[in-house]
């Protein structure tokens, strides 16, 4: 048999990982990769532990393996997400004020709208992209909203988004264009900020910047990376979370036929967005900084060293979820219950709620107002990113109710 090799930066890796998270599961699960030289834990017991383990598994070096991307600094752009308590539980704790589970459920309506207007427009080409004509929009049109960007400068805050997250094959950091993209959202963040001072509205940024706890205040630059945080990982993942699904239905016609066959059947709509996922997570991998020795299988990943907790992974292991290689909506909540595509303990994502709030909207919207639907597989094309997986386009043809 080959030897073992877990490279997340070969595009081959990122066009499959998951026969790569097979071989780690069974025959090596705390991998180095010394090339690289970092760890990775691939079993979801060992994954959901990290989650929730304290004082060891440390968020302070940020969450990418990218070395330009790791270190000290990067909470100026990943917000509390690259930060330990207690500065993790107070930026939280007053970004949570602003982020109230009521502003997110007073987007419905608003949600709804988008999806009807992206929806039109697409059903009336019948042929149409379904990244770059609606799910690559909607998501962007829902957090610029939340935060107050304005219509005529989403096009480019989401060109600038999809730059950050990008990689280059055999490039093994942030490229150029990223770094260059990341600039030009912290300064279009700043601006944004320095304008709702002088004129507050009622959105997010300015919700912000009036939460108040216990005295305490949030600084510009905690607003400005949390800001950069919400169009980053909120609008990315959601992006890719409406691709998969589509993706990966429409590859079961016995599945896409009970899904479609009633408008008003929205049963099925939650199932298959939580086993979509399960089956395909858009965050694939996140590092951490190990505070301690970590021993586990006979091994030992020393203190100091970056570990990789390989979400992917955990999602598909055999040992919680039965044939975890399949694509199944009849799969038990009890099994779904399990995953880990947000996260866990502290750090568990904090616009969950929102990404199933507009993925359950899209997709109710598209199973309405569709009879058919097909997706040209062999010609969709994936996003290159070390820890982010999804399509950059998904052509599809639809015939309309």
């Amino acid at each position: 048999m080959s030897a073992l090799v877990f490279d997340p930066f070969d595009y081959a890796f990122q066009e499959d990982p998951y026969p790569v998270y097979a071989r780690c599961r069974e025959e090596d699960p705390l991998h180095h990769d010394e090339r690289h030289d970092f760890w990775v834990l691939t079993r979801h017991a060992d994954v959901q532990q990290a989650f929730r383990t304290e004082g060891v598994y440390s968020n302070a070096m940020g969450v990418s393996l990218e070395p330009s991307a790791w270190g000290p600094h990067a909470h100026k752009v990943m917000s509390f997400l690259g930060m330990d308590p207690p500065r993790q539980q107070r930026l939280r704790s007053l970004v949570s004020k602003g982020f109230t589970p009521r502003r997110v459920t007073a987007l419905r309506p608003r949600i709804q709208e988008l999806t009807d207007h992206y929806l039109d427009r697409c059903l009336e080409q019948g042929s149409f992209d379904w990244i770059a004509d609606f799910a690559g929009k909607l998501p962007m049109d829902v957090i610029s909203e939340m935060m107050g960007v304005p219509e005529a400068d989403r096009d480019e805050v989401r060109r600038l988004a999809d730059l950050v997250v990008h990689r280059e094959d055999g490039v093994h950091d942030v490229p150029q264009a990223g770094m260059v993209a990341s600039l030009d959202l912290v300064v279009y963040y700043a601006d944004m900020v320095a304008q709702r001072k002088r004129q507050p509205t009622e959105d997010l940024t300015s919700a912000l910047l009036a939460v108040e706890l216990d005295g305490d205040r949030l600084t510009d630059d905690e607003i400005i990376a949390f800001l950069f945080l919400m169009v980053v990982a909120g609008n990315e993942t959601t992006t890719k979370l409406l691709g998969h699904a589509l993706f990966h239905l429409t590859r079961h016609p016995d599945q896409l036929d009970r899904v479609f066959a009633d408008p008003e059947g929205a049963d099925l709509v939650v199932p298959w967005i939580e086993e979509t996922l399960r089956y395909d997570t858009s965050s694939q991998l996140l590092a951490r900084h190990l505070l301690q020795d970590v021993e586990l299988h006979g091994k030992v990943a020393p203190k100091g060293a970056k570990m990789l907790l390989a979400i992917g992974s955990a999602n598909r292991d055999d040992r919680v979820f039965d044939r975890p290689d399949d694509y199944d909506l009849d799969r038990s909540k009890d099994e779904l219950s399990q995953l880990v595509s947000f996260g866990g303990g502290r750090h568990f994502c904090l616009g969950a709620n929102l990404a199933r709030l507009e993925a359950q909207v899209a997709l109710h919207s598209l199973v309405q107002r569709v009879r058919q639907i097909e997706v040209a597989h062999d010609e969709c094309v994936r996003v290159h990113s070390v820890s982010v997986r999804g399509f950059a386009s998904v052509p599809v043809r639809t015939e309309a109710r």
